[in-house]
């Protein structure tokens, strides 16, 4: 999703510096919008976002990640990641640090530690453990594929998953498999930093999630018509 192209990007960056007879390790940066899209939700139009950025060098980078939700112009779910990445592998990066969900609310923090990179047959994997407090444990992995019927339109497949090892009602999340989340969204690159989709999104809340869910008057599924566009640079 955008790895293979990003890749690219610091390779010819690299190379232009060493061309120049700079240093052969220059520090880089990126901001990439993954998803700024609205869905089509029973309770009302949601505007859903999901964004990462990088600052560093070769082996060793800072990232920034958040994502959320906001429908009827309240924010319902949101969170911000602050990460240490180390290369620790061809594609892989090993990532540590403190993420913060600020909705809902009361607040959550938690530490994180996690791995980013491409699988065989080019699957891009997110994968991070949490630890929080009352000795609180997470878990999320987030996977995704591209499938290129040209070199501008591509269609991609992902697939999101949460766990807890508690629940913790005050926040209406349960133990287990928390919710599950898959989508299909065909974008077309205008050019390669920017480019529009239209899609399918379906989630489904599992356990005391959905019972919690239930009982605020909420759904414990949907399914989803989506567009919205990414961007990087």
């Amino acid at each position: 999703m955008k790895k293979i192209n990003l890749m690219m990007l610091a390779l010819t960056m690299s190379g232009s510096a060493v061309a120049g007879g700079m240093n052969d390790d220059p520090f880089l940066f990126m901001l990439k919008v993954d998803k700024l899209e609205l869905r089509d939700a029973d309770d009302g139009t949601a505007l859903v976002w999901d964004a990462q950025a990088w600052a560093g060098k070769d082996l060793n980078k800072l990232w920034i990640k958040t994502e959320g939700e906001q429908i009827n112009n309240e924010v319902e779910e949101g969170d911000v990641e602050v990460l240490y990445s180390r290369a620790i592998a061809p594609f892989w990066d090993l990532q540590v640090g403190w993420r913060h969900d600020f909705r809902p609310t009361p607040s959550r923090d938690w530490a994180a530690l996690g791995v980013k990179g491409l699988a065989p047959y080019l699957f891009e994997v997110d994968a991070t453990v949490y630890a929080g407090e009352s000795g609180r444990l997470a878990a999320g992995l987030a996977v995704e594929y591209e499938y290129m019927f040209t070199q501008k339109l591509i269609l991609s497949p992902e697939l999101e998953m949460n766990f807890y090892s508690k629940d913790d009602e005050a926040v209406g999340i349960g133990s287990g498999l928390s919710d599950m989340e898959a989508g299909l969204r065909l974008r077309y690159e205008i050019v390669r930093e920017f480019a529009p989709y239209i899609g399918v999104n379906w989630w489904r809340k599992f356990g005391n999630t959905a019972d919690y869910a239930k009982a605020e008057g909420g759904e414990s599924s949907d399914v989803q018509l989506v567009a919205g566009f990414r961007l990087w640079f």
